[in-house]
Formats: structure tokens, sequence, C-alpha cells
């Protein structure tokens, strides 16, 4: 198995990259997304750790919370893989598909240490959370040897400011 990792200076830039890695029949288990949710701090206020589909304050760069879920496989896929968490160093995020259950469980290891499981190392998994908490969107494709690059090619095609492929431990 393969990751491929992928960053975007915009949310949408991401959306877009999801929506082509569907359509290419990369499957909704394998496409994560990751990225800094500054409205989701009166919920966090509240106590709440994980919000509904419908909390997620999907804003304008992303039209909306319907728009996300198309572009994971559908609004049931979005409500059974999205999430909001407090991430130490970095904030609120939104978090879609496998790796929102990874990072609910490493929230007190931070990104980083989510990421580890990925096969990324922590010290680039470090500069990935730095590239988040600045505003950046994380895409992540879980995939076989054989489809990695096409993963990777996907991702810079609709924009991604840097692509790697790892290994996965």
């Amino acid at each position: 198995m393969k990751t491929v990792i992928g960053l975007f200076e915009s949310r949408q830039q991401a959306e877009e990259a999801v929506s082509e890695l569907r359509a290419k029949d990369f499957s909704s288990d394998e496409i994560s997304l990751v990225s800094k949710d500054d409205r989701s701090q009166s919920a966090s206020r509240e106590g709440r750790s994980d919000m509904e589909a419908g909390d997620l304050g999907v804003d304008s760069d992303i039209s909306t919370g319907t728009a996300v879920g198309s572009a994971l496989g559908g609004a049931a896929g979005l409500a059974m893989s999205a999430g909001a968490l407090a991430i130490p160093g970095i904030g609120p995020i939104v978090a879609m598909g496998p790796l929102a259950a990874t990072l609910g469980g490493a929230v007190t290891g931070g990104l980083a240490g989510g990421l580890v499981d990925l096969g990324i190392p922590e010290n680039e998994g470090r500069d990935i959370e730095n590239e988040i908490r600045g505003g950046s969107t994380l895409a992540v494709v879980e995939t076989d040897a054989s489809r990695a690059e096409e993963a990777a090619e996907i991702l810079r095609s609709k924009g991604a400011k840097s692509t790697k492929i790892r290994d996965r431990s």
C-alpha cells in the first residue's frame, strides 16, 4: 500500500482533486481531506469534539456541505466520515474520510502523530501540520502501488503545491 499526499492552497482545489479521484474510480474509503476550520470554535467552547455534518460550518469556498459529500461519494459518506476536531498546535480542523477516525484517536499526539500510521515520517508530518495551521488543505489517498502515481498526478493537475508518495507502514 502507498499513501499519496497533496497540499493545496485552498479547500476548493482539494475538493476538485477529490472529485477527479472519484471520477477515476478511487474509492471514498481511500480518500481523506484535512483542513483548518476557524469557524468551529463556538462548538469547541460548547465542549463538542465531533460535529454533525450539518454543523461543519462549510463556507462559500466549498459551496455547500452537499458538494463536499458528493466529492467523497455522497452526503451519507460525508456524515459518516466528517468531523471537527481540536488538534493541539493547530486548533479546530475538519477531517473527512478514513483519516478522520485516525485523527480522532490521535488528538493528543497532534496531526503529525496521526500521519505516522500512514507512513509519513514525523518530521514531514510536522511540516504538514504547519501548512494546515497556515490555511492549506491536505488530501490523502491510500491506494495500492499500481495506482499511486496516477493519484499523485491527479492531485498535481488540480493544483497541489506539493505531492509525495510514501510506503504505508
